[in-house]
């Protein structure tokens, strides 16, 4: 007997939060299409594709470019397993959600874990990075680029010098960077470096780009214990799609064609296009923020993600009643702050097909109405600030 559940019919929303964020019409109809077996040649030149594009994206000569089938935290947990074994010492550079589940990995997998830790919203300083690997002498060091949590941009270029010193390896979590930000894998020395394709790619999520160095590869054949995962065995996940295309897993077709795709789009809009993009669009939003009377969380422009803001909520106004107004009456998400910054700060995201001026006009002015409505006093308007913004960047 039939149960009577009726077709789909999801809210159109407009996806400003920390993702996923909006996905390209041309990603959407390249998952329409018809899916081969994952041991056809065709899929296997469909990977061959990506690894191509993922190299300027990452920033990377690599070789070794795969894709995890998995969402941002399987990228994050295939670089701990491979590269960190029980007793080996990891260094976590703390200051935000995702290096607290690092150092959770990193614990699960028998490593010493040591953390200097820092204030949500705040980074590291080439001395202090320098100073904790050196004192410490890792075998692994690891810090997110890109912190999700905190609206903060760690590039890591200190970090890695440090490490080499000391001859660690360096893990980058890039899954709110690549795409949107420069990540410069080669250049900012970093080995392992991961990422997720439903932010700054504007894919659905379910996939985990990730990159290894030649020195990393070298470690990863010299290590005696097998990896503890199966499923995220850079072996044979290697084995799969580089060598005797043996079994490993049923990779998920649709996705690969939409990451494809989605890659596609950002090597026609040209990397240096897209970042400008990016950039001109968070620096629109901060002026209108603080025309508004606003402010940022992080504090230094220049450590601020391009492609999650994280405007402060003024004191005695809550950030579940704005949310929700710009839920139920524009119908764009942002996102509220979690652990140390639960309600005290709101997460916007400005990432790929959802990084538009009109995202941001249209955000500022709801944004402006929300904060009247919960009785802030706004000093001006927001929208206008961004309008002005923008026109002087044309000029």
């Amino acid at each position: 007997m039939a149960l009577g559940i009726g077709p789909l019919n999801p809210p159109k929303r407009i996806l400003m939060g920390p993702g996923p964020v909006m996905v390209e019409p041309r990603v959407y109809e390249a998952l329409r299409q018809p899916i081969v077996s994952h041991v056809d040649p065709y899929f296997f030149q469909i990977f061959e594709d990506i690894r191509a594009l993922l190299g300027p994206v990452f920033g990377t000569q690599n070789p070794f470019r795969m894709v995890i089938s998995g969402t941002g935290t399987s990228g994050m947990e295939t670089a701990l397993v491979n590269f960190v074994e029980p007793g080996m010492k990891l260094a976590v550079f703390a200051n935000g959600y995702f290096c607290d589940r690092i150092s959770n990995i990193g614990e699960r997998q028998g490593a010493v874990v040591v953390r200097l830790e820092k204030p949500w919203g705040e980074t590291f300083s080439e001395e202090e990075a320098r100073e904790f690997v050196l004192r410490e002498k890792p075998h692994v060091v690891a810090f997110v680029q890109a912190e999700t949590s905190t609206g903060v941009y760690t590039p890591g270029k200190a970090i890695s010098a440090a490490a080499r010193e000391v001859d660690a390896l360096v893990i980058g979590d890039c899954v709110t960077s690549l795409g949107g930000m420069p990540v410069n894998v080669d250049e900012n020395g970093i080995d392992v470096a991961y990422s997720c394709s439903q932010k700054g790619l504007s894919c659905p999520p379910g996939l985990a780009p990730i990159t290894c160095s030649p020195r990393a590869m070298e470690r990863l054949r010299e290590r005696r214990r097998p990896v503890p995962s199966f499923y995220f065995d850079l072996k044979l996940i290697d084995d799969y799609y580089e060598g005797q295309h043996r079994y490993h897993h049923t990779a998920p077709i649709s996705m690969f064609y939409a990451l494809r795709e989605a890659l596609r789009i950002i090597d026609e809009e040209g990397l240096e296009n897209r970042f400008r993009r990016h950039r001109l669009n968070h620096l629109a939003f901060v002026a209108g923020i603080e025309a508004m009377g606003l402010q940022m969380h992080v504090r230094e422009p220049e450590q601020r993600l391009w492609t999650l803001n994280t405007p402060r909520v003024p004191e005695g106004i809550s950030d579940a009643a704005l949310r929700r107004r710009l839920l139920d009456e524009y119908a764009i998400e942002v996102l509220g702050g979690f652990g140390p910054l639960a309600g005290k700060v709101l997460r916007v995201g400005l990432m790929g097909a959802s990084s538009t001026r009109e995202n941001v006009l249209l955000l500022l002015e709801a944004l402006e109405r929300a904060l009247r409505a919960e009785g802030f006093p706004v000093k001006a308007s927001g929208r206008e600030a961004a309008e002005s913004f923008y026109a002087a960047a044309a000029a």
